[in-house]
């Protein structure tokens, strides 16, 4: 019976949880971006933070500010999209890696559980319901 019981959830089509793994942590890290912009614009306490909470070792705090804005825009976009869906999962958790090191050490539980959705994404891949599987930029999904 333990058996049966153990065998129902790999019943549960995997694609739906491929998309799952792939909204959930692109909201979080669309929603951050989306505060350090108004409009098309960087806004001063962006600058601010990037200058002093959230302060760098070796690189600059208004390139960090940039690039950390940029990249919360674009890679949930790919994420939800499913393009470049590996890559894109990757670059999450570099940056996730650098909020856990050097700037909130201790949210390594939240951090803990967005790296491992990320992980998940990126060794499994974005499933069917993705545009690498239309376009065919997975080699095959599993």
């Amino acid at each position: 019976m333990i058996a049966r019981l153990n065998a129902l959830p790999a019943r549960i089509p995997p694609d739906p949880v491929a998309l799952m793994l792939r909204l959930f942590p692109a909201a979080v890290f669309w929603q951050s971006g989306r505060t350090k912009v108004d409009g098309l614009t960087i806004r001063d306490s962006t600058w601010f933070l990037f200058e002093h909470e959230y302060a760098l070792p070796l690189i600059p705090s208004d390139w960090a500010a940039v690039m950390a804005t940029v990249a919360e825009h674009l890679l949930p976009v790919l994420l939800v999209l499913g393009l470049l869906t590996r890559l894109s999962a990757m670059g999450l958790v570099a940056m996730t890696a650098v909020i856990q090191i050097f700037v909130y050490p201790g949210a390594w539980v939240t951090h803990g559980l967005w790296a491992a959705t990320l992980l998940a994404v990126a060794v499994h891949g974005p499933g069917r319901w993705s545009l690498d599987h239309l376009l065919r930029l997975e080699a095959r999904v599993r």
